[in-house]
């Protein structure tokens, strides 16, 4: 059995592919048909980049109906459905309330209320229109913008595991900055790829850093936090995973992880439960049969603790 190894810079992280099989050279074109596809979604899906799909529908939506390519139909589709499961916790149209706060370009600071309450006018799936008989999107109000960056990496994976299982591959990981993982069937050495869910805060000791792991065959998993581009102003630290609902940072949880089948799904619901918390776990649970999800909540008396349903627990 060979193994192959791959990776690439893109959505601003680094993807990384192990691949196992008979064939090495087709392992490896399979490998690069991947890495390819994924700097395609990038390039499409950039909030960025004034030439990116996205940034062609966020500036003509709200003019009138845009006609989208399928693949980003289906996934506006799909961030619609997890919006109204999640009760709004997860909600592309953040993106002016991103802005606000200066975390889609900078610099970052606390906005003014006047300005915060502007942005959340424009916030909202309401004020989003898909015609599925004519793949067309369209804005109800100008302002009105859709950031994917909360989905985009969890998409890339699920595109590329039907890559991988069309061409046969029965044993591979694919992972964006470790933060969202896509398992096809399990590793040469054991029945699962374990993956360790390490808390936030780097200044943890390291005999602490993992709270638990996910051990993942056939399966998508995602976690996020919102430390990771924190800035600090008057004392105060601000996370740049916002709760639509109130426009400021997430106070509910310190971290939250899921695994689904889908690699889209298990990305935009781990940012739901890290706006809702406790209550998005319950929504999960009734929209997904079969889900795992892990929930870091903020506690006065330990710093945190843990909400646990289906991820191994490391002794301590």
């Amino acid at each position: 059995m060979k193994t192959v190894k791959l990776a690439q810079y893109a959505m601003a992280t680094r993807f990384e592919l192990v691949l196992h099989g008979d064939d090495e050279p087709a392992l490896r074109a399979i490998g690069e048909e991947v890495f390819n596809e994924i700097s395609a979604l990038s390039e499409q899906l950039n909030f960025h980049c004034q030439d990116s799909e996205v940034s062609h529908i966020n500036a003509n939506a709200s003019l009138g109906p845009v006609t989208v390519e399928p693949g980003l139909f289906r996934l506006l589709q799909e961030a619609k459905l997890i919006h109204k499961l999640s009760g709004g916790a997860f909600d592309i149209t953040i993106a002016p309330l991103m802005r606000c706060w200066g975390f889609a370009d900078g610099p970052r600071l606390v906005p003014s209320p006047r300005a915060l309450a502007e942005a959340q006018q424009c916030v909202g799936m309401d004020w989003v229109h898909l015609d599925a008989d004519k793949f067309t999107v369209q804005f109800e109000r100008s302002g009105v913008q859709v950031d994917l960056g909360a989905v985009g990496k969890g998409y890339a994976l699920e595109i590329a595991n039907e890559i991988l299982r069309d061409a046969g591959v029965a044993s591979a990981l694919i992972h964006g900055g470790t933060s969202s993982v896509c398992a096809i069937g399990s590793p040469l050495d054991g029945e699962f790829w374990n993956i360790a869910i390490e808390h936030p805060d780097t200044a943890v000791p390291d005999h602490e850093r993992i709270v638990a792991m996910a051990k993942l065959q056939d399966e998508s998993f995602s976690v996020s936090a919102g430390w990771g581009k924190a800035f600090e102003e008057n004392g105060v630290s601000y996370g740049h995973v916002l709760d639509p609902g109130l426009g400021q940072p997430v106070q509910n949880a310190l971290l939250a992880a899921v695994a689904l089948p889908s690699g889209t799904a298990s990305d935009a619901w781990s940012t739901a439960l890290l706006v809702a918390g406790a209550a998005g776990a319950a929504a999960l649970g009734k929209a997904s049969v079969g889900s795992r999800s892990l929930i870091m909540l903020p506690s006065s008396e330990s710093g945190y603790r843990l909400t646990n349903n289906g991820f191994y627990m490391p002794e301590r």
